[in-house]
This record gives C-alpha cells, structure tokens and sequence, in this order.
C-alpha cells in the first residue's frame, strides 16, 4: 500500500487559480445550533476547513453562530476558512438572485462567500419539459457570475447539473462553472461527466460519497467488495470510498457529527492500487441513485 500524502491536507486548484480544500464538510441536515456547535467544533480541532452549506439547507445561521465563538476559540480567522452556499432553486432570475445572495450573507455573517453555487438546474416540481428551465439557467449563471465579477464571491459554480445543463452553460458564457458538485459514488458516476469537467478545468466535488448512508441504506458501505479492500488496506469502507474519488482530482464533503469519524474522514494517507479502483469502478453495475435525479429537468 503506497502511503505518500493525506489527501485530508490537499487542495485542488480551480480554473481562477483559487485553492479549494480536497475534502471539507457536508452540513446537510444538520438542523439545530447545538449539533452545529459541537460538529463545527469538532471538525476545527480534526483540521476541516471548508463547509458546505446551502439555503435550502436552513441552517446558515446556524453555522454563523457556530463560527462566532468557535473561530476564537481555535486562533483562527476568517480568511483560514471555505465557505460555500448554494442558491435555492426557488430563487432564480433577476432581482431575485441578488436579493437570494444578501440574505445568505447575513445569515452567514460574512462579507463574502468562497464559494457559491446553483443548487439545482431547476425546481424539483417544475414543468421537467419546459424550454424556460434552460433560459432561467443562464438567466441565473449570469447573474452568478456578476457576483463573482463583483468579487462578492471568490468561485462560482452549480450543483446537480447534468451533462447536458453542464453543456448549455460551458459553451455560451464567458466565465464557465469552476464547480459541479454531483452525487458520486461507485454505485452511482458517469465517467463521461468526469472527462468532461477534467477537459474544461471544471473540478467535480462529490457528495453521497458513502451511498445512501445519510438516507438509512447501508448498502455501499456493507458491499463486500469495499469491505475487502478496506481489509486490504488496513482502513475503512468510508476511507475507501473517499479514496476512489479523491484519487481521480474529485473533492468530497462527506458528512459526520462523530469526531471520531471526522477524523478518519479526513485521514486518506494511502492510494489505491489500480485493481482496486477498478473493482470500486465495476460496481457502477448496481446503478443506484440515492439523491434527487435532475435528469429530466429540461
């Protein structure tokens, strides 16, 4: 087993020269200020540095008050940490965007956010047909990136998008998407996609790198071919998984209250050999999406 970095201490260069932290930490569902106090607390003292959070999350405030007393706490300031939010997918288009973008930054406390991203490439319940969803996409690209020129953001993005929305932006706008952050796991990846991004410098940042763990289904982390890799190596099935995107460029943001946990999560000190990943990448037989499927937003 090759043990010659942490990917836990790496960061990943974005198109505009900014330095994105390899794995950072997901906050979804994590609904109350003392479970956000004591998880924050932990992933400080554990070296986590980049937080994901987003509005339809509901808990920046949260995480703002979280910060305010655990940033003195651990001698750190502002500029030391990675912030990243996402637009709400019921605030696209115009005015309404700016106005999605000041409450996210009051509710965070901060003069600007590292990293912002369009949540989804349109609302859940939307016409899926639509030809107004691929408007309101660059509608709202455009004044993501206004922001961004404005330099009230540091890195712009999307989450959820698919090939085809990833397509319809990188090749009529100036200033393309540095992030697509997409679930990736082996169950569930698209090796086209990723092809795709490393061809347009666009960094892929996995979320539901354990599966359906967040949702109660065990099964990615119990399959037996991650199990004996885990064995192999003398770590863990998480560790595992985190390893399989980590080696390929992709950043994760895998979610844990447990300091325990935040801690392995963070410690991917070894490689895994290339039958390895091949055995993970075999798995993409099961084909199991566990989070939303935006594959038939227009």
């Amino acid at each position: 087993m090759a043990k010659d970095v942490n990917y836990g201490d790496m960061h990943f260069a974005l198109k505009n020269g900014i330095n994105m932290p390899a794995v950072g930490l997901g906050t979804f569902r994590l609904s109350n200020q003392e479970l956000m106090f004591q998880t924050i607390d932990y992933a400080l003292s554990a070296g986590y540095r980049l937080f994901d959070t987003a509005a339809d999350f509901g808990n920046e405030k949260l995480m703002r008050e979280a910060f305010k007393q655990l940033l003195p706490k651990h001698g750190l300031t502002r500029e030391e940490l990675f912030i990243t939010t996402k637009l709400s997918s019921h605030s696209k288009g115009g005015k309404l965007i700016s106005k999605a973008f000041e409450r996210s930054l009051e509710n965070l406390g901060l003069d600007y956010i590292d990293m912002y991203l369009i949540h989804f490439p349109g609302p859940p319940n939307s016409d899926t047909r639509s030809t107004k969803n691929e408007a309101l996409r660059a509608e709202t690209w455009m004044a993501i990136s206004k922001l961004y020129d404005e330099s009230k953001v540091h890195a712009i993005g999307v989450s959820n998008f698919t090939l085809r929305h990833l397509m319809q932006l990188t090749e009529v706008m100036a200033i393309g998407p540095m992030v697509n952050q997409i679930e990736w796991h082996p169950y569930y990846y698209q090796l086209e996609m990723l092809q795709y991004c490393c061809e347009h410098n666009i960094r892929l940042q996995a979320y539901c790198s354990f599966g359906g763990l967040s949702r109660g289904n065990n099964a990615l982390m119990e399959d037996p071919v991650v199990n004996n890799i885990a064995k192999a190596y003398d770590t863990t099935s998480a560790q595992v998984l985190l390893a399989w995107a980590l080696q390929r460029g992709i950043a994760v943001i895998p979610k844990s209250t447990s300091l325990a946990h935040l801690k392995e999560n963070r410690n991917i000190n070894f490689r895994l050999s290339e039958k390895d990943v091949n055995a993970l990448d075999a798995l993409s037989i099961k084909n199991k999406k566990y989070a939303w499927d935006p594959t038939g937003i227009a």
